[in-house]
């Protein structure tokens, strides 16, 4: 029996997308601790076994004093503790937890799950961060990417070298929990729906725009929102529900009501790791309209489960958006059948799971 700690972020991303490997590893005896902010996924964790440690994590924040407070944190904890095993998910737990793990010669494995904005474009931020997952990622046992490009990334950057590094596809999706469901049957409206946060990078603006223009030709169309504010768009949301332009329905629990009744999923997204919504729409049947990106592409065949459009292009959004509803109702459904099928050939949370735990103690 081991004593593994896992850091991460936050609450959902964790239970929603790991709680089969955290169950696994549960189940061969060892001990899990999970340090993450609280919130309403953490009864769940607890009632699996695991021991919650409370850790208040500034996500987006740059305040070099809350990230210290944090780096505080995860030595008090790691020092008590004493885990055989550390595995860290998103930025701040990779890079702060990393560099804990290091000194203290704790044992550790990391997972990037995304790139962020600091690698967006080059400057000193980026060279900061560089920097910082150099030391922090050094003695790192293995390093878990979600898809080519971010692998690439980073060992174009010289912060880690092949040898260590194992690509997965994403966190995988439960095949058993998001079952293949019967297409929506063929009467007037067709429903386009987007899951995630709110915010930029997500293609939000695109998207919004998007759903203007298609409103003013297509009465019909319904665009379903789904997901909570990460960013400053509540007023917009709402005056476009008033307006009729979408329906937002917040942060849901269970997304997959909202799954069933959709035609076609959409993800505009800028960056991506390995984007979870779109393999749990592409496992329940639904066609896909995503960018044309790592992270979003490997869950599209271009015009056989779905669309790919350019990034952060309105026009092109636009488009296939218009091509998809144009297109006669069987097609709609033999797409969604593909979706389930490449989802399940090269997606399966079971795989995923086994894969990871291989390399974490070999």
């Amino acid at each position: 029996m081991k004593k593994i700690l896992i850091l991460a972020n936050n609450d959902v991303g964790l239970y929603k997308f790991r709680k089969e490997l955290i169950r696994e590893l549960s189940d061969q005896g060892n001990s899990i601790y999970v340090s993450i902010p609280n919130g309403e996924f953490v009864q769940p964790l607890v009632d699996m076994g695991c021991t919650f440690i409370d850790t208040e994590i500034d996500r987006r924040g740059k305040n070099p004093f809350t990230d210290i407070k944090l780096i505080i944190t995860y030595s008090k904890m790691i020092n008590k503790i004493k885990p055989e095993m550390v595995i860290k998910y998103t930025i701040k737990p990779n890079i702060y937890g990393g560099l804990i793990c290091r000194l203290s010669k704790t044992p550790y494995v990391s997972n990037i799950t995304g790139l962020g904005t600091s690698f967006q474009k080059d400057g000193i931020l980026k060279t900061f961060v560089v920097l910082l997952y150099r030391l922090s990622l050094k003695e790192s046992r293995m390093i878990f990417f979600e898809n080519e490009e971010s692998q690439q990334i980073f060992i174009d950057n010289k912060i880690v070298t092949r040898e260590k590094t194992c690509r997965l596809h994403g966190a995988g999706v439960n095949l058993l929990e998001f079952q293949f469901c019967h297409y929506p049957p063929n009467n007037d409206e067709i429903h386009f729906l987007f899951i995630g946060r709110i915010m930029k990078e997500k293609g939000i603006d695109e998207l919004l725009a998007a759903a203007k223009k298609i409103k003013k030709k297509y009465s019909n169309v319904v665009f379903d929102i789904v997901g909570g504010f990460e960013e400053d768009y509540k007023d917009t949301l709402l005056k476009l529900q008033e307006r009729g332009i979408i329906n937002y329905h917040g942060f849901q629990i269970d997304v997959k009501p909202f799954i069933e009744k959709t035609n076609c999923f959409i993800l505009p997204s800028y960056h991506e790791g390995m984007a979870n919504t779109l393999l749990e729409c592409g496992a329940m049947g639904r066609p896909l309209i995503t960018s044309d990106i790592y992270g979003c592409k490997e869950a599209v065949i271009d015009e056989v489960n779905g669309y790919l459009v350019n990034v952060s292009d309105f026009d092109d959004l636009y488009a296939k958006i218009e091509r998809f509803i144009n297109i006669p109702y069987i097609e709609k459904v033999k797409m969604g059948m593909a979706s389930r099928n490449l989802i399940a050939e090269n997606f399966d949370k079971k795989d995923i799971v086994n894969r990871t735990i291989e390399r974490l103690f070999n």
